[in-house]
Parts: structure tokens; C-alpha cells; sequence
């Protein structure tokens, strides 16, 4: 005839089954902690690399290019390379976008794009056209490259910190639970 469990014997049993999964989510967080802290660095790393190879500087602070009223928020990168995700958005936005609102009086590359192709002759149309794609296309790829990828770079080394702070907790967990089922034992 079997044994009924004890009362005791139930709750180590419970005991065991919560240290286990502790272990497991343990090993998990830490797991995808590290993955996480992994694709933050290779991505920061990129976008670092890939900016500075374009080398692509600021102004200087105090030169006309750099106009305080014109660019006040600049100021603060004046003669620095764009070489990580925030800068890339304040040259792509703030400098390359205000260069770009003085090519046509603030037309738009496609508006320029359709009087240029009704107008084939119009050399000056063709200029702007020309100029308004290039700027549009290097803001485009400053912020869909380097600003995006540095902004998902900077959430996986968020959740790489939380990652590893919920491993922590689990670990700290699982050692209580396991001194708690060593002395009811």
C-alpha cells in the first residue's frame, strides 16, 4: 500500500519543483543578458565604425557654417566627427535638413523632381533637383542606418542591464529557497 504524503513532504516537493524552475529562469535571463549585451556592443561598434569612416565633421563652433541662431542646439557637437546615433540625427535633422529647406524654399525633393521633369531645360530645376536628392538621400541614410541601428543598439544594452538584474533576483531566489528546503528537511 503506498504512503500518503506528509504535509512536509508535499511542500519540499513544491520547494524542489520552484528551485528548478529558479534554476532555469536563472540561466535564461543570464543567457539572454548576455546576447543582449552582445548585439548593444556589436552594434554600437558598427555605427561607430561606419560613421567615422565617412568622416563627416561638424563645423567648427563659432565658424559662420555653425551660426548659434541659426543652429543652437549644434553648438554642442561644433568640430566633432558624427560618430555615434544621436549625432547622426542632429546632422541628418538639424543641419543637413535646414541646408535643405534653402535649396527651393522648402520644396521637397519629389515637388522639385516633378517640376524638373516637366520642365527638362530649367538648368537651375535641374540643380535644385539634383541637390535636394543627394542631401535627402545622405539625411536618409544617417537616420535609417545610423541613428536607428545606434537607438536599437542602446534598448539592447537596456534590456541587457534588466536581463541581468532579473538573473540576479532569480539567483538570489533560488539560494533561498534552496537554505529554506535544507532546513525543513
Amino acid at each position: 500500500m503506498a504512503k500518503k504524503p506528509t504535509k512536509s513532504s508535499a511542500r519540499a516537493l513544491v520547494d524542489k519543483v520552484l528551485i528548478l524552475c529558479g534554476v532555469v529562469a536563472t540561466v535564461a535571463f543570464f543567457a539572454i543578458g548576455g546576447l543582449a549585451w552582445w548585439a548593444s556592443s556589436f552594434i554600437t561598434t558598427q555605427v561607430h565604425d561606419q560613421l567615422t569612416a565617412q568622416k563627416i565633421y561638424f563645423p567648427p563652433k563659432g565658424s559662420p557654417a555653425l551660426d548659434p541662431t541659426e543652429f543652437p542646439t549644434l553648438q554642442q557637437y561644433g568640430g566633432q566627427i558624427v560618430d555615434n546615433a544621436p549625432k547622426a540625427k542632429a546632422y541628418a535633422d538639424e543641419y543637413i535638413g535646414a541646408h535643405l529647406k534653402q535649396v527651393a524654399n522648402g520644396k521637397t525633393y519629389s515637388e522639385v523632381s516633378t517640376e524638373a521633369r516637366a520642365n527638362p531645360t530649367n538648368q537651375a530645376l535641374q540643380q535644385q533637383k539634383t541637390t535636394l536628392f543627394q542631401g535627402e538621400t545622405l539625411r536618409g541614410l544617417l537616420l535609417g542606418n545610423a541613428y536607428a541601428f545606434g537607438t536599437i543598439g542602446d534598448i539592447a544594452g537596456a534590456a541587457a542591464v534588466v536581463s541581468f538584474a532579473a538573473g540576479v533576483t532569480m539567483l538570489i531566489l533560488v539560494v533561498l529557497g534552496w537554505r529554506h528546503l535544507r532546513s525543513v528537511a
